[in-house]
């Protein structure tokens, strides 16, 4: 068996990874990640879960990493923790280093949503999706009533982050090995290399909030969810909603209460995952995919028009989407048209088009330019250079209802950028031409222009 280590740049900062392999022309590659809670260099020094990884490597190349302000990545201050969003640069950027084009995707706890949000937006470089004791939505809401009820979810926060790095995390996280002292004093050595209390607790309140249930119907690629029977932290009504949400899931109980799959009866879930990945087949390409569409309109425009007359007229509109182009493609999304007096952009994720109608707002204020934006999350078709579905139009209607100067989203994605410095305003429930339904609508308070 063949292990390595790096470092992939994701602009200033270094994000640490290793490759497993024993098979040089696997071909399988598979990536493993717990998220905001992996130190993947301590869990060597334990056999078992070095048997492992040994058994996975069997079969498969694999990819570990941890996130920014974990374990061996570049620290990160607690009040700028990253989003959800920077998963997918963060895996792309790993993957893009040691040489991925397509990979299947293993993720556990917090690392969940951040996996159905890459599969999503990300089709053509998912081969598979594995999803082990993990949920789309931790706290119980009246449409989700098998969550944790928020005071019960503020008590296991606290209950966490007190015994975060202690002998006692054990008990929480691997009862099977609770008995063991030495192991005790290992998980505790182990869970302070991931980082620190303070944080851990960070990590714990972004997790808390999460709300990934509007990703899994845009997941199109074989997906296996593996769930502990009796794991207390994540009861197995989790991984049931997300196997009968995600189009074709494939759902397997395991025994046991551990959160992780290294000690307790390991092999069940080794070869659950073998069988999964061995016989997963190469997907044709889809024409569907979840984004963040963005759309922006020029208030006025007609007297604007009357007031500056066709010649300066024409050059604000070349202006503008001459400053579109440029910053759409700055922000990591992709201008699909401008229309005049607007634009429509796509992008990864609904952080970068967030700031990026901050951005052309404050550049387009200086020119007596104000504009309205809409922004949605959602599954759109690709037609060409062009796409359409739902979501388009109802990103249109959304625009539609913003006032001027305002930067108006949908529940979606508000949803998505949690643990962003991003602030709303709750602009009450809608009900938009042409769309089903009530819509509730927030209004961007305070981006991070750029």
């Amino acid at each position: 068996m063949e292990r390595t280590t790096g470092y992939a740049r994701l602009g200033p900062d270094r994000i640490a990874y290793e490759v497993v392999t024993s098979k040089p022309d696997s071909p399988i590659d598979l990536v493993l990640t717990a998220g905001s809670f992996g130190a993947f260099d301590t869990d060597w020094e334990d056999p078992q879960a070095e048997l492992f990884f040994r058994r996975l490597a069997s079969f498969a190349r694999v990819i570990r990493f941890d996130r920014r302000g974990t374990g061996a990545s570049d620290p990160l201050p607690l009040d700028a923790l990253p989003p959800w969003e920077s998963f997918v640069e963060e895996l792309e950027c790993v993957m893009q280093d040691v040489g991925s084009e397509r990979a299947a995707i293993m993720t556990t706890y917090d690392a969940g949503p951040m996996g159905m949000l890459f599969a999503a937006t990300k089709p053509e470089r998912t081969a598979a999706l594995i999803l082990v004791n993990t949920s789309s939505k931790y706290v119980a809401s009246d449409d989700y009533p098998i969550g944790f009820p928020a005071e019960a979810a503020e008590e296991l926060n606290r209950t966490m982050a007190e015994r975060w790095g202690s002998d006692q995390h054990v008990l929480l996280q691997v009862p099977s090995r609770a008995d063991d002292p030495q192991f005790r004093t290992w998980y505790a050595k182990k869970t302070r290399s991931i980082a620190g209390p303070a944080a851990a607790a960070a990590y714990f309140r972004a997790m808390f909030t999460a709300d990934a249930r509007a990703l899994l119907p845009a997941i199109h690629v074989p997906t296996l969810v593996l769930h502990r029977r009796a794991y207390r932290f994540m009861p197995i009504a989790h991984g049931q909603y997300l196997a009968d949400h995600i189009d074709g899931a494939r759902m397997v109980e395991l025994p046991g209460s551990d959160g992780p799959l290294f000690w307790e009866q390991p092999d069940e879930a080794l070869d659950a995952i073998e069988e999964f990945l061995t016989g997963v087949t190469h997907a044709a390409p889809t024409d569907r995919v979840l984004a963040t569409v963005l759309y922006t309109d020029i208030v006025d425009s007609t007297r604007l028009l009357a007031e500056m007359g066709d010649a300066r007229w024409r050059g604000v509109l070349d202006t503008h989407d001459d400053l579109a182009g440029r910053f759409v493609v700055e922000h990591g999304g992709r201008l699909v048209k401008t229309m005049g007096d607007g634009v429509l952009a796509t992008f990864d994720g609904p952080g970068r088009g967030i700031r990026f109608a901050a951005g052309f707002r404050q550049r387009l204020h200086a020119m007596a330019v104000t504009i309205r934006s809409g922004i949605h999350t959602g599954e759109i078709e690709v037609r060409g250079d062009d796409v359409g579905g739902m979501a388009v139009h109802l990103t249109a209607r959304i625009m539609g209802a913003a006032d001027p100067g305002e930067i108006l989203v949908s529940r979606t994605v508000k949803d998505l950028v949690v643990g962003s410095d991003l602030a709303f305003e709750d602009r009450g429930v809608h009900h938009l031409k042409g769309i089903d339904g009530e819509w509730q609508l927030w209004a961007v308070k305070s981006p991070a222009e750029s």
